[in-house]
């Protein structure tokens, strides 16, 4: 035999091979001045399931339920009590049936029964015992269906008492059997209406403010709205916390977007109540982790109404808004949205507050991403709230958070001037140095990259960030400092002097060996040695040392890799300037015929840089002009080109494709060299009829072959030195230009 406990009676099970049956005794004489003994006694003569020999066993069940400590009734509970609780009888589960018959009275009776009802399903314990009574379940839910239009209070206190089963996993599928969910999405929609209505009724009485009569009648309807929006958004608010509690499963949160719950929830951030908020902020945040109700969102502009709720007083509020926002900002179309609503001034005003700081950083940080608003920061108090927040780790770990944001805002020339500002570098590169903080001197490395008074802070740390390059140090950190190195083009900078003060050739040289070091440094040596070439005595160092071969070498092993390209090019870029290391490049390196061969990549960084280098050897060297001239001709007239060479003749004495030595009618010598491939030539080898298209086209020049040499034919501006290329931003088409016969010849 077994003995189990259930609301204020218990049941005796009688356990056979192949019976097991259940016996309630009601014990409605129980309280706390009953003589348990004696009540015992008649329990065992009474029920003849229990043998007299378990009397003390049944003495323990009465004594344990008498004494039961009671609920708490000032307990509270979500949603937040009702107020048809107040003044009304004490509800009994033995009653049940009685008050399952109110329901079939008129509306008062019914909100009377639904009450009695609530009261009995608000205490976990009876729940399983109503669960079983499919009669109550079924009126209630036949009510609410039929005449939840009739009374709120009766519609609001049904799905209270369908809200505690759905506060419990294992009765959503009781919730979803009666349809509850489905009948909540329509009542709060119809809500959402009326408040609509209600709304534009009041501005039509506010319309004669100046009228005594109109202005009472707009009073009393104020007073009365106020009344009907009080009962209306706790039927909101009930109504949205059962459907919260059923979106646990996915398949019904999905049922709940296709019926527009986004543009619903949306909608009533409008209201002021801040309970009803909170519980719609939370449903927000929960549907925002799906894309489609992520792009919902955005449609409705769910962000700008999200935005006053930053200011309010309500913690829990706040909080919520702020994790809500968080989950939105990591799309850029929303936070493009937040940058409109004026979030940035909000959310750098908080960012001091102990409870909502991280949160504030965390969407700030998604914000800064974008290189169109890390301006904007300069124009509020966070960047002197960041550093002090810097400053305040001292030695200490620093918040991934914190530092993350930093990086991204000394991107930007006008937040790095704040930053810099008074101690601010001084204070950066002694934690960065002392600590050997990568993430600092990633910091430092883009404030280094600004031109004008902040890249010139930089020179009395020339020596200590030099004194970090060796082979000793971390990689990570060493390429932080080598790259602030390399960001600092300044004309009064002496790098012959820091090159051999601290010995940096022959690390620069080793590293250029293609596997030396990972890529990363690879580059940022490169772009070193591009960098310290800007000075002539150091160009002559690196070109005695053996580097140009070396880059030739990189060159090659890295020839996919635009922008490991677009550096070594640049770096030749800066040596053809000085007479020393032309004469090398041009004469003792193949470096000229790369650049030739890289004048057409895909990249147009490449491409400007190649061409700003080649223009120079040009001006210095006459052979070399020769060939990059017939270069340039063949790239650009390639089709008109291929045209003549493979032009079929006929049998009537026209020129055939080959001489009379049966040589090709176009030889490998120079082309340019071939005046008789024009049609301006005298013999009519082509016939100046074939090109009247192009000269009435609207692309070429006046008066001339479109392909005509006189002038740039890239139009690219050129590169200016101390420029530097950033290739990889560079776009690199798939394909090749092709171009028609009746198109442009060259381009």
């Amino acid at each position: 035999q077994r003995t189990d406990l259930f609301g204020e009676s218990f049941f005796v099970s009688n356990c056979s091979k192949f019976v097991f049956s259940i016996h309630s005794i009601r014990l409605k004489s129980l309280n706390a001045n009953t003589d348990i003994a004696t009540l015992a006694r008649r329990v065992v003569e009474e029920c003849r399931l229990i043998h007299p020999s378990e009397l003390p066993e049944v003495e323990q069940l009465l004594f344990y339920l008498q004494n039961r400590k009671k609920p708490d009734k000032q307990e509270k509970h979500s949603p937040r009590d009702l107020t048809p609780f107040e003044g009304m009888e004490e509800a009994n589960i033995n009653s049940i049936d009685d008050y399952v018959e109110l329901l079939y009275e008129d509306i008062p009776e019914k909100v009377r029964g639904a009450t009695l009802i609530l009261h009995l399903a608000r205490n976990p314990d009876n729940l399983e015992e109503l669960l079983q009574n499919e009669t109550a379940l079924g009126a209630l839910a036949r009510v609410l269906r039929e005449d939840w239009k009739q009374s709120v209070d009766m519609a609001t206190t049904i799905i209270y008492v369908f809200f505690c089963f759905s506060s419990f996993s294992q009765f959503h599928g009781l919730v979803t059997h009666y349809k509850i969910g489905a009948l909540c999405m329509n009542i709060t929609e119809h809500e959402l209406k009326r408040y609509d209505l209600w709304q534009d009724e009041l501005q039509k009485k506010k319309k004669d403010p100046d009228n005594q009569n109109v202005k009472k009648e707009h009073e009393k309807a104020l007073k009365k709205y106020q009344g009907l929006l009080s009962k209306q958004e706790q039927l909101l608010q009930v109504a949205l916390y059962l459907l919260l509690n059923l979106a646990e499963d996915t398949r019904t949160e999905l049922k709940m977007r296709n019926k527009n719950i986004v543009h619903m929830l949306v909608k009533t951030l409008d209201r002021e109540d801040e309970e009803l908020l909170v519980l719609v902020v939370s449903f927000l945040k929960k549907l925002s982790i799906f894309l489609e109700n992520k792009n919902d969102m955005a449609e409705t502009y769910a962000v700008e109404k999200l935005a006053r709720l930053l200011a309010c007083d309500h913690e829990n509020l706040l909080n919520t808004t702020l994790r809500l926002l968080l989950n939105l900002s990591f799309d850029t179309g929303l936070r493009s949205q937040m940058v409109q609503a004026g979030l940035i001034p909000k959310l750098s005003s908080l960012l001091a507050d102990e409870k909502q700081g991280q949160l504030c950083m965390c969407i700030l940080y998604h914000i800064s991403v974008d290189d169109r608003f890390k301006s904007m920061f300069a124009y509020t108090d966070c960047i002197p709230q960041l550093m002090k927040m810097l400053f305040e780790c001292g030695e200490s770990h620093m918040d991934p958070e914190l530092i993350s944001f930093c990086i991204n805002l000394a991107a930007n020339k006008r937040n790095a001037q704040l930053i810099c500002e008074g101690n601010g570098l001084k204070m950066l590169m002694k934690r960065g140095l002392k600590l050997k903080d990568v993430l600092i001197m990633k910091m430092i490395r883009n404030l280094s990259q600004h031109d004008g008074p902040t890249k010139n802070l930089f020179i009395d740390y020339v020596g200590d960030l030099a004194a970090q390059i060796g082979a000793e140090e971390r990689e990570e950190y060493v390429i932080e400092c080598l790259g602030t190195l390399a960001n600092l083009t300044i004309p009064d900078l002496d790098w012959e002097l820091v090159l051999k003060e601290y010995n940096l050739v022959p690390y620069l040289k080793d590293h250029l060996n293609p596997g030396s070091a990972e890529d990363d440094l690879i580059l940022e040596v490169v772009i070193m040695i591009g960098t310290v070439s800007m000075d002539d005595s150091c160009a002559a160092t690196m070109a005695k040392s053996g580097i140009i071969p070396a880059l030739i070498e990189l060159l090659n092993a890295q020839q996919e890799d635009d922008e490991f390209v677009c550096q070594i090019v640049y770096v030749f870029y800066q040596m053809v300037f000085h007479q020393a290391t032309r004469d090398v490049i041009i004469k003792d390196t193949q470096a000229p015929a790369y650049l030739i061969d890289l004048m057409h990549d895909k990249n147009a960084e490449i491409r400007k840089v190649c061409n700003s280098t080649l223009d120079i050897i040009a001006e210095y060297d006459k052979e070399c002009e020769r060939k990059i001239q017939s270069e340039k001709f063949r790239w650009h007239n390639a089709q008109w080109l291929e045209m003549v060479e493979n032009r079929a003749m006929g049998d009537d004495g026209e020129p055939s494709m080959f001489g009379d030595d049966g040589e090709p009618f176009m030889h490998s010598g120079d082309i340019l060299e071939r005046p008789d491939l024009f049609y301006t030539a005298a013999d009519g080898t082509i016939s100046p009829e074939f090109f009247t298209d192009y000269q009435n086209g609207d692309i070429g020049q006046a008066g001339g072959f479109p392909g005509s040499m006189n002038m740039d034919m890239f139009g690219q501006s050129t590169v200016t030195p101390g420029q530097r290329p950033a290739t990889a931003y560079g776009i690199r088409p798939d394909a090749q230009f092709f171009y028609s016969y009746t198109g442009a010849a060259s381009r």
